[in-house]
């Protein structure tokens, strides 16, 4: 049939509905939970450290001498290290999964995310116990104390994320919007923490029974209303 006369040609469906495909659906997107109804954080599985040479092995916390220091007789590094101790005696704990848990005052990085999130838990646990110091971590990440944003900054250069100190109201702007899918940042123009793998570091004692300031992992909270809710890109 030639082309002026209009038509269809051989072979051709009559009809004129156009054929269609099934919708793509999207791969669910794995986020951890950033509140909580409980404010436990009581775990009783197994733990982990990873050695300095790499290799993961069941955990065996030190046993305190007579005088209240730990003894080296019994292998293992110590949890929850006093503020005095150095940050080389913090271990490299892990735990089976995707969440964190808390261990003795130290979070415990979930085996199964990825190599930075771990590093900014073990990170993070190394001023674990410090005090709170108005301004602390900005001037230096090297700092005898830590403020909120000091804090957060801290962890998040132990993986690389971040160069320099910033203060909570540069969070507010600093990433991607919106919680993450291991790393949440809340900020506003006077306070700062993060949520990492469910577990929450913040140096507030709020919605936390220890009532303890300063650097510290602590329970999520039921909720994070008034603070701009930012997260690493692709974390």
């Amino acid at each position: 049939m030639a082309a002026s006369t209009g038509g269809a040609p051989a072979g051709a469906p009559t009809t004129s509905t156009p054929a269609t495909t099934p919708a793509a659906t999207a791969p669910a997107i794995h986020t951890d939970p950033v509140t909580a109804r409980s404010r436990s954080v009581a775990y009783k599985g197994p733990v982990y450290e990873k050695t300095a040479t790499g290799e993961v092995v069941p955990y065996q916390p030190l046993a305190p001498t007579p005088t209240g220091q730990v003894g080296g007789a019994t292998g293992g590094s110590p949890v929850g290290s006093p503020v005095g101790q150095t940050a080389d005696t913090k271990p490299d704990l892990l735990v089976p999964g995707t969440l964190a848990r808390y261990v003795n005052g130290l979070a415990a990085a979930p085996m199964s995310v990825p190599e930075p999130i771990q590093q900014i838990i073990w990170s993070a646990n190394q001023i674990i116990g410090l005090p709170y110091i108005y301004g602390g971590g900005h001037a230096s990440f090297t700092s005898p104390g830590y403020d909120c944003s000091g804090t957060v900054s801290f962890a998040l250069h132990g993986a690389d994320l971040l160069t320099t100190p910033m203060d909570s109201s540069e969070f507010m702007v600093w990433g991607s919007h919106g919680a993450g899918r291991y790393v949440t940042v809340f900020a506003n123009g006077g306070h700062a923490y993060m949520t990492v793998a469910g577990l929450r570091l913040d140096t507030s004692s709020a919605d936390d029974p220890s009532n303890q300031q300063g650097p510290r992992w602590r329970p999520l909270r039921p909720a994070n209303e008034g603070f701009t809710v930012r997260h690493p890109l692709g974390m």
